[in-house]
């Protein structure tokens, strides 16, 4: 079992500051997990995340939608759609009556992409937790926000 204490050497002022350091320490490296897992399939976990999105909706959807439904709030949302829709996955749809408007709807290709992937990416993650302690995290870290 991880100990934060040990992996960074370090010690801490106090459970406060020691669970918040915890907190970015596990961030990163989620983080950097899933970087690694997603390179193999050539995307990035925000385009997985924005392809899942897309997916889940069934129809085509605003830019700003997609950004409103991501996890990580990402300013370079454009960017990421920007190579999703140079690797096929996804595509523009202008809107007729308002050039301004654009939807995003995945492609056939976007689904057999996600097809590919493991639905379990995060198991490996939480496979130390019970279903009960995984509760646990989720209420407390919402109360944290």
């Amino acid at each position: 079992m991880g100990d934060l204490a040990k992996d960074i050497n370090s010690k801490f002022e106090n459970n406060r500051i020691k669970a918040l350091l915890n907190i970015i320490y596990t961030a990163n490296w989620i983080s950097s997990y899933q970087n690694e897992f997603f390179k193999a399939y050539g995307i990035s976990p925000q385009q997985y995340n924005i392809l899942r999105i897309l997916n889940g909706a069934g129809e085509p959807l605003r830019v700003q939608t997609i950004k409103e439904r991501m996890l990580e709030r990402s300013p370079n949302a454009t960017r990421l759609m920007d190579k999703l829709c140079a690797k096929g996955c996804i595509e523009r749809l202008p809107s007729e009556n308002d050039r301004r408007v654009v939807k995003i709807a995945i492609t056939k290709e976007g689904k057999q992409l996600l097809a590919e992937i493991p639905n379990n990416v995060n198991n490996d993650l939480l496979k130390n937790l019970t279903e009960e302690e995984a509760k646990q995290l989720s209420d407390l870290l919402d109360k944290m926000r």
